[in-house]
């Protein structure tokens, strides 16, 4: 399994699927890990043949032409999988760092595209919440000098 998760291009698919803020659209992965769309879909079928991701299809949008129906996501035992090699503790820098990469106009426009739910187990697994930082007070702490 460690094989498996931590090959170059599916550590970056895990990675921007962890950052996403809902389950991408294959254009999303494209454009989050930088590798052609060949590699792309082999790296995604290794990973769902491992049971860990899965296509979900949003049907109300499968004869729209201007919106997509196919998305990719984390299964139940994916996100058991990803807990118990620690990699669900990376989710809060994982969104960040995708709150905070440019992204071209045609992927912001993608995260409001309608998409169907994730099952109940996973989209619990991907909450987290966000830690009140104007409740930190980080200068009521005096740094000591070390006795030498």
């Amino acid at each position: 399994m460690f094989k498996l998760l931590s090959q170059d291009t599916r550590h970056l698919i895990i990675e921007g699927v962890l950052g996403y803020p809902t389950h991408p659209m294959f254009a999303d992965l494209e454009d989050m890990t930088g590798k052609s769309q060949a590699t792309i879909k082999d790296h995604l079928e290794t990973l769902t043949d491992a049971g860990l991701f899965a296509r979900y299809t949003y049907e109300p949008s499968e004869r729209k032409r201007d919106l997509s129906s196919q998305f990719y996501g984390f299964t139940e035992r994916g996100v058991e999988v990803l807990h118990d090699y620690k990699y669900l503790r990376g989710l809060p820098v994982a969104r960040t760092l995708y709150e905070n990469t440019r992204k071209t106009e045609k992927i912001g426009r993608h995260v409001s595209v309608p998409r169907p739910e994730l099952p109940d187990a996973v989209a619990e697994a991907l909450e987290f919440d966000e830690p009140d930082l104007d409740a930190v007070d980080v200068n009521t702490k005096q740094l000591q000098p070390i006795d030498s």
